[in-house]
């Protein structure tokens, strides 16, 4: 396990400690299992990132707060050195975190790579009306927000608030790699 993925299981302990919640009340407000949630949090599983999005709408927190960690602060400029990367075992999706969760900001980037012909779908946002800006910058993407579909060319921007399920689908033949920038309400 990476350090990056023990973080994220105690990040998911304390957010569930916070709230005085039981594992059985955190897998019956996410549908994730008591089982796998115990793995995830004492960091003997990685979390898929279905999971990840079932558990940040159970703590309703978006997604980067569960990499970002809410930091107090960070430095203006975050070096590629220093932005963390997590890949999810169930798909070969790779998150780089290339501008952080920090208090006092709104948003955060994310650089995405989905291989090709994967798909991760999203049965409901983590937190309603979040903004999203995609951008693509290689490959193919179609993005499926409730009933539309959105096929994506490199260079192409998608604007929306997340309201409804959403995935995302690689095509092929190679990687979609994108950038997407979220702003919390």
């Amino acid at each position: 396990m990476s350090d990056l993925e023990q973080d994220i299981g105690r990040r998911i302990a304390g957010l569930r400690r916070a709230r005085g919640w039981p594992l059985d009340l955190l897998a019956e407000k996410s549908g994730v299992s008591r089982a796998t949630l115990s793995r995830i949090e004492r960091g003997d599983t990685s979390p898929t990132a279905v999971v990840l999005g079932q558990l940040a709408r159970a703590f309703r927190i978006s997604m980067a707060d569960l990499f970002g960690f809410g930091s107090p602060a960070l430095d203006a400029r975050i070096a590629r050195d220093d932005q963390p990367v997590w890949q999810d075992p169930e798909t070969g999706f790779r998150r780089r975190s290339v501008s952080p969760v920090s208090n006092g900001f709104r948003g955060s980037v994310v650089e995405g790579e989905l291989p090709a012909g994967e798909i991760i779908s999203y049965s409901v946002p983590p937190l309603p009306d979040l903004e999203h800006h995609l951008v693509l910058l290689e490959g193919n993407l179609v993005m499926t927000i409730g009933d539309e579909r959105h096929e994506l060319s490199p260079g192409d921007c998608l604007r929306f608030r997340l309201n409804t399920a959403n995935a995302y689908h690689a095509p092929g033949p190679g990687s979609a790699r994108y950038l997407l920038t979220v702003i919390t309400p």
